[in-house]
């Protein structure tokens, strides 16, 4: 076949990716290109001719080698322009690779099979093929890189934030752990759907008719030939396999994918200039702006979700290849070629954040800082709930309006807090008893140092944070 310039290729992921991500994009290649399409249909193929020989007691160890010598020596251009003669993928496989295998075998190829018993088979065989090579390896990679964060950072102070507004404090390294904890669930998930692709030898409309003419048992003939691959039957097949089995495990990827673009988000988010917590790796030679040459922009964190905004959409046709007629119509044979494209997109999301993740870096200080400028404009007043809860712990039964009385006196007289609560001497007599009871301080002259110093109300922040990547660290190193 005639080779392709790469900047003559429609894809991105084919020109642009080929080359920035060479490595990852090499790996994918033996699942994903259409070579790799021809390569497991021939595989296929050669499986279902095994079978035969299998369940008659002729298979051999050197008929296993000189059978797939055979199938590996089968150019896709062949069948490509054997295609363009018959209009017929499978059966063009079918004519070369008959030309092929040695010509006692040759009655022997697609004996009994329909066409998605090779395509359907093949395609389960590329996608557990390609989970278990490239796409777990790179998702559990990231899954330790962000428990290493995690770990390294659940000490470390950080503002709590809901609705982008100061809340309570956390640390860091608890904020990490969220995505620790869903992308944790996600991969065992993806691991057990990948284990679960079946294929299938059940003929035109699944009930086994054409190998019923063959042998006296056509499941056993159906296990033998996706034993070969690796694969188990769907327990019910049309023409097709269960399509579920594969939805399943595309729409897992899909969930992981979303963790990781929520991920993105918030890293680019906390490298804005006004918060500036985080830091994504940025090369000596790097250049942030065509014009700004100060710019040190949190692109990588932007071409994550940009990959998710472009491939996360992909999930309908999913749904949609979900539904033929009766027992097979071809509404899914252009789409369901698309899932390569899907995958790899996934896969360039996954490689990107463990770059991103790498080369991530805190700003402690900043951290400290945000903490402690203010929640509402009010330095400090990232403590209104510990006062409450205190005060209402006390037995005031209005606590809640109490301090946020004490909250608008702050605002308004630019004070902090801890200054707006110190002007409240009963309030603050009554929080620095029930601190006392609860053993957090031992003096009551303890209670405002407290209210000045945010960073030491965190709950159980840095505990969760060390559990959870203790846990999902251990998860992913089974």
């Amino acid at each position: 076949m005639l080779a392709r310039n790469i900047f003559c290729n429609i894809s991105p992921i084919d020109h642009r990716y080929s080359l920035s991500e060479q490595t990852l994009y090499d790996s994918l290649v033996p699942w994903l290109s259409e070579e790799a399409a021809v390569a497991a249909c021939l595989k296929a193929e050669v499986a279902l001719i095994k079978a035969h020989l299998a369940v008659k007691g002729e298979l051999t160890c050197e008929l296993r080698e000189r059978l797939d010598a055979d199938a590996s020596a089968v150019d896709p251009a062949m069948v490509y322009a054997e295609e363009e003669k018959i209009h017929h993928n499978i059966r063009a496989l079918v004519n070369v690779l008959k030309e092929k295998v040695p010509p006692r075998f040759a009655s022997l190829v697609h004996l009994g099979a329909t066409s998605t018993d090779i395509l359907d088979s093949a395609l389960a065989y590329r996608m557990a093929g390609v989970t278990r090579a490239v796409v777990l390896p790179l998702l559990e990679k990231l899954e330790l890189l962000l428990c290493g964060f995690a770990e390294r950072e659940a000490d470390t102070p950080q503002a709590g934030r809901t609705h982008g507004q100061h809340a309570v404090p956390i640390t860091l390294g608890f904020a990490m752990a969220e995505y620790v904890s869903r992308l944790g669930k996600s991969i065992p998930e993806i691991r057990r759907l990948a284990g679960q692709l079946r294929g299938k030898l059940a003929g035109a409309v699944g009930a086994y008719n054409a190998a019923g003419l063959i042998v006296q048992d056509p499941e056993e003939l159906e296990r033998v030939y996706l034993a070969e691959l690796g694969l188990l039957p769907s327990e019910h097949s049309t023409q097709l396999v269960e399509p579920e089995y594969l939805l399943r495990l595309l729409l897992e990827f899909n969930v992981a994918f979303g963790i990781i673009a929520n991920l993105a988000d918030d890293l680019r988010n906390l490298q804005r200039t006004e918060i500036a917590e985080l830091r994504e790796g940025f090369g000596s030679r790097q250049v942030g702006s065509s014009t700004m040459p100060q710019k040190r922009n949190p692109w990588n964190s932007e071409h994550v979700k940009s990959l998710w905004k472009a491939f996360m959409p992909r999930v309908m046709t999913f749904f949609m290849d979900q539904i033929s007629e009766h027992q097979r119509d071809l509404t899914n044979s252009a789409s369901q070629r698309f899932i390569a494209d899907y995958t790899a997109g996934f896969s360039l999301a996954v490689d990107r954040m463990i770059r991103i993740v790498t080369g991530l870096t805190a700003d402690r200080e900043r951290l400290l800082y945000n903490l402690k400028s203010g929640s509402g404009g009010i330095p400090g007043g990232i403590l209104a709930e510990p006062a409450y809860i205190l005060l209402a712990g006390a037995g005031v039964p209005d606590a809640h309006e109490v301090i946020r009385k004490i909250t608008l006196d702050a605002e308004t007289g630019k004070k902090s807090f801890a200054q707006a609560l110190a002007g409240e001497e009963e309030v603050l007599e009554k929080i620095g008893k029930k601190m006392i009871e609860l053993g957090m301080i031992s003096d009551p002259s303890g209670a405002l140092s407290f209210f000045e110093n945010p960073e030491r109300y965190s709950g159980l922040a840095a505990k969760k944070a060390k559990e959870l990547a203790a846990k999902y660290r251990k998860l992913m190193e089974v």
